[in-house]
């Protein structure tokens, strides 16, 4: 189930929140609380490579770097669009809620794997990093953004205090993007290939969280579900990254 030679890679995780304002800017922090959470029961370390925090509550976005073994093979599975339905605690009403979310996961390619980009096809933006306010932000523009004219790919880093250091991180995470849109055309043209086998759609709704009127996580692709809700948001995945494997990690070599 982890053949394929990306597997083994570290991995980095995106998460995006969807319209709607506060409830999917909480919903996208709840996502990445329960990742997190996730990768400390597998003994993994984090490093927050970027975030963009909500006016309110919660997070617009962010970039996660996972370290350890087969990371991007546990992983790779949580592309897609994450469904919520909850009584919203921003509702005075109380009225019930359906909130979602991106999560896009790809491997951090390592120095056995040579990707070339031609400097003229990359634009540079610096800007001052941090959060709201007080001593975590920086007087000097050390957070870089890098765009990717051929592919409209766009890198922010602000995980150093090293501009230089920022750029060459960006860098590694643009080759590492274009790695995975390699793999994923090739696993595309597979999958047209075994027109038999169920075709995995990236992008597209992958779980729902029912939290109200009832208590489900279902996955809509392996059908799997779980009435322990809380459990699944305080990192208990790997059930569901086991059934998603054992169904399509062979297809994806």
């Amino acid at each position: 189930m982890l053949g394929s030679e990306e597997d083994h890679l570290n991995a980095v995780i995106e998460i995006n929140s969807g319209a709607g304002g506060t409830e999917s800017q909480d919903w996208a922090y709840m996502l990445m609380r329960m990742y997190l959470m996730w990768a400390e029961k597998k003994g993994y370390t984090v490093r927050e490579v970027e975030l963009s925090e909500g006016e309110t509550a919660g997070i617009k976005s962010v970039t996660l770097e996972v370290q350890g073994e087969f990371a991007f093979g546990y992983l790779k599975g949580e592309n897609g669009v994450h469904r919520l339905v909850r009584i919203s605690p921003f509702d005075a009403n109380a009225r019930r809620h359906t909130s979602f979310a991106s999560v896009y996961v790809y491997p951090l390619i390592d120095e056995t794997i040579d990707i070339l980009i031609s400097p003229a096809d990359i634009e540079w933006e610096t800007f001052r990093s941090g959060g709201k306010g007080g001593q975590n932000v920086n007087k000097v523009e050390t957070a870089v953004r890098l765009y990717h004219k051929p592919s409209g790919i766009v890198i922010k880093n602000q995980e150093s205090r090293s501009q230089l250091q920022n750029k060459d991180k960006a860098m590694h995470m643009l080759k590492s993007q274009l790695y995975e849109r390699e793999m994923r055309r090739k696993m595309e043209t597979i999958a047209t290939i075994e027109s038999g086998k169920k075709k995995i759609e990236w992008g597209s709704q992958i779980r729902n969280y029912v939290m109200h009127p009832y208590k489900l996580v279902k996955d809509l692709r392996t059908d799997f579900e779980t009435s322990d809700v809380q459990g699944v948001m305080n990192g208990d995945l790997d059930t569901f990254i086991k059934n998603y494997l054992m169904q399509f990690g062979s297809g994806t070599k």
